[in-house]
């Protein structure tokens, strides 16, 4: 869940950008509908392993597509906020003495 869950909101604060260009932020809002809404080309029910192949392709496609629009900023907070919510995932930092 965690590792999925970092290029989600990464794809969330491009959207949210002003400097996005406005077919980035389409690619990225059908995308993300796309994985939230019941509507499926292979459905997973029937098709347990291949069902999810087309939400994955279709990620990560947009990811590729549009990581050239993701900031510094961005991650910093992205990062901030996965340590909030997953704070067994922290990463520790060696403190020298």
């Amino acid at each position: 869940l965690f590792r999925s869950t970092r290029p989600v909101l990464l794809l969330y604060y491009v959207l949210r950008s002003k400097e996005t260009p406005r077919s980035d932020k389409m690619l990225i809002f059908s995308t993300l509908s796309y994985l939230v809404l019941p509507i499926d080309i292979l459905d997973a029910k029937r098709l347990p392993f291949v069902g999810w192949l087309d939400e994955i392709a279709s990620f990560s496609v947009t990811y590729n597509r549009v990581s050239k629009n993701i900031t510094p900023e961005m991650e910093a907070k992205v990062d901030d906020i996965l340590d909030r919510w997953f704070p067994e995932y922290t990463m520790y930092k060696l403190i020298e003495d």
